[in-house]
């Protein structure tokens, strides 16, 4: 069951308030922003573990064992940051707000996350009817 003309009215309405309340949260989600973000984050998680690598190295001078364990769980975690990101990001030639496979993909699932709210939302109203 389609969203009527009035659903439809409001689900635009909150996305321009969206946009007006908070123009990058609004455009990190539709994707054009994705791909610099990501590579942003690789690059910071990059020099996190560099960081941690100086930590550990520090640790083992000074003999400090909890600075050495410090630097490893920061390496660590900017470890899985970078991996993480890394696979998140869109491919060169990829663009998140194009046409192509991918934006099909979102809009099947959009499609498919709305039937599911509109079952479910049909569904109470039929127990509270009954």
């Amino acid at each position: 069951m389609p969203l009527s003309e009035h659903e439809q009215r409001m689900l635009e309405q909150m996305e321009r308030a969206l946009y007006a309340e908070d123009p990058k949260f609004a455009t990190a989600l539709q994707g054009s922003g994705l791909r610099r973000y990501t590579r942003r984050r690789v690059y910071q998680a990059v020099a996190g573990f560099l960081v941690g690598i100086a930590l550990l190295m520090a640790g083992m001078v000074a003999q400090k064992i909890w600075v050495s364990v410090v630097g490893f769980l920061v390496m660590l975690g900017c470890a899985v940051l970078a991996v993480t990101g890394w696979r998140k990001a869109p491919k060169p030639g990829e663009q998140p707000a194009d046409t192509g496979g991918g934006a099909r993909r979102q809009a099947r699932q959009r499609r498919s996350m709305m039937n599911r709210i509109e079952d479910r939302w049909q569904r109470r109203r039929d127990d509270q009817g009954h």
